[in-house]
């Protein structure tokens, strides 16, 4: 793997005047004033630790994510104004609202932990807790389950519908239609993805408003922000209480595990070998979300930043 060919981020230093610049653990936000350019860097971390870069991966996430804004756009607007290049884009700016909102179309990951220890997550406080419930099981119908939005470092925290609106975060009518505007994007994932044999588990989104009307910012049903399994394996999976196969990016993570490192410490060498495994894992993400195949940029990541500078 030539770590040479990633695309690490944007030097604050190469910005014009009136730029500036907000890093976060994967992506670049340059500032221009009128508009936000969003850079996808091939960064890659794991445990809250930075491990260096994964040469195409940033430009995976970005199509993917230009993909779903596209599939979804007749239910709500987004923040894309242009397509810059294969892993930047010219957004609109939105005054983002300052919850997370996470749909799960399953009880399973955290939801699950929660309540076989009896605490119940937010969002799920109807469920019948008189019926048997198993790990992995499908929710009656899909459900909202927001949470806070942590400073980068921190962890965010499950919180209710009504402290959303007691505490002010979010006033009452345009959580509902968040929340109904959540659901509609998560259920055109799961119809478009279920056509390619995935099955939609849960979703993160953002939301923020733009003169007044709700948009969709960020990243949208990547590997990064969603869980699929695939739909050939849940049957058997659920019925003998294992988890079903997954595509996502855990890979890397599971490695890390396994070699003792759970954000303590130095992190171990990681050898090429997982690195083009977390890269197929990727790679095959996009080829069955979009039904296409990924063709990587060949422009070097000094030309990249060039095309990218010279959008400002």
């Amino acid at each position: 793997m030539d770590a040479n060919r990633g695309f690490g981020g944007i030097d604050s230093a190469r910005l014009p005047p009136g730029v500036s610049l907000y890093r976060g653990k994967v992506r670049d936000v340059l500032d221009t004033g009128s508009s936000l350019v969003m850079v996808t860097t091939d960064r890659v971390s794991a445990f809250d630790r930075s491990l260096g870069v994964l040469p195409g991966k940033g430009e995976l996430l970005n199509q993917i994510s230009l993909y779903w804004f596209r599939q979804t756009a007749d239910l709500v607007p987004n923040h894309l104004l242009a397509e810059i290049s294969s892993r930047a884009i010219r957004a609109r700016k939105a005054q983002v609202l300052p919850v997370e909102v996470i749909v799960r179309g399953y009880l399973t990951g955290s939801a699950w932990r929660d309540w076989s220890k009896g605490v119940l997550t937010p969002g799920l406080e109807d469920l019948d807790r008189t019926q048997n419930w198993k790990p992995h099981q499908k929710l009656p119908e899909p459900r909202v389950t927001p949470s806070t939005k942590a400073a980068q470092g921190e962890h965010d925290e499950p919180i209710s519908h009504a402290q959303i609106v007691d505490r002010g975060l979010v006033p009452k009518e345009l959580w509902q239609q968040v929340v109904s505007t959540a659901l509609a994007v998560f259920e055109r994932g799961r119809k478009v993805l279920a056509e390619r044999g995935l099955i939609l588990v849960d979703a993160k989104y953002e939301f923020g408003l733009v003169d007044g009307r709700l948009v969709l910012v960020d990243e949208l049903h990547t590997p990064d922000c969603s869980r699929f399994w695939y739909a050939d394996d849940y049957q058997s999976a659920f019925g003998e209480g294992r988890e079903p196969r997954k595509l996502d990016k855990e890979y890397l993570r599971a490695w890390l595990l396994e070699q003792g490192f759970s954000g303590e410490g130095a992190p171990p060498p990681i050898p090429d070998a997982v690195w083009e495994t977390t890269l197929d894992r990727y790679k095959e993400a996009f080829r069955l979300i979009t039904g296409a195949s990924f063709s990587p940029s060949s422009d070097s990541p000094e030309a990249q930043t060039q095309r990218i500078l010279s959008s400002l």
